[in-house]
């Protein structure tokens, strides 16, 4: 008996990954003051929101019909917050409860939601469109390939991620936490090996260099098969 809850335990839990992003949060890695969560100058610097807000806007607003958007990993919602009202639904998840239930107390509105989720490991919310907002770039090759598997659900996935300029050797594999792949020169690719995510169409919506940074962010919308 104890061997078979041990097993359900590690099927629950197979990376650390939730302890991880707890520990950024709490001991402020990615900046921020004492009294409020910050998920980093990718979630504030207007250089990279700014652009990033107005083509989703431009996105969303496209379609006749709102619709409704799964928010995988909206971190302290800075950006999020901007798009909700041109979405029949909004779904903000993110794998920090302590964030979750913050969110939850600072931001309302009638079309929108909060949930604290694995993304990795627990069932997606159902929507029309993903946003992964340098998101996977966090997060280990064994984990990125659980979270693509679950997005062919959806009619559109809309990625962020960090990427060294110029060529470089996609995919190499990290530890989940707060650190990314620009420090092995490298970033993701889904439709590279070891991934291989089957897409209709993809259309790059953004680019941004970093003046102060280095790299540069790109934001690609997938079609899904």
């Amino acid at each position: 008996m104890r061997k078979k809850e041990n097993e359900t335990k590690r099927i629950k839990k197979p990376w650390p990954t939730k302890d991880a992003m707890e520990q950024v949060y709490e001991m402020k890695l990615w900046g921020g003051d004492t009294s409020n969560f910050y998920s980093g100058v990718g979630s504030h610097h207007p250089e990279i929101v700014n652009p990033y807000i107005d083509v989703l806007t431009s996105f969303l607003t496209s379609f006749k019909s709102p619709l409704t958007v799964c928010d995988l990993g909206c971190g302290d919602f800075n950006v999020g917050k901007k798009l909700v009202k041109y979405t029949k639904k909004y779904v903000a998840v993110d794998i920090v409860t302590d964030l979750i239930n913050y969110n939850k107390e600072k931001f309302a509105a009638k079309n929108l939601e909060f949930h604290c989720l694995d993304i990795a490991v627990d069932d997606l919310p159902h929507g029309d469109c993903a946003l992964l907002r340098q998101v996977l770039q966090h997060l280990s090759n064994a984990e990125v390939h659980s979270i693509l598997r679950k997005l062919s659900d959806f009619k559109y996935v809309i990625l962020t991620e960090h990427l060294p300029q110029g060529d470089f050797v996609p995919n190499k594999d990290i530890i989940s936490g707060q650190g990314i792949r620009l420090k092995k020169q490298s970033g993701i690719n889904v439709l590279a090996s070891p991934f291989n995510f089957k897409v209709k169409e993809e259309k790059q919506l953004l680019s941004v260099v970093l003046k102060d940074y280095k790299g540069v962010i790109v934001t690609t919308v997938y079609k899904i098969l």
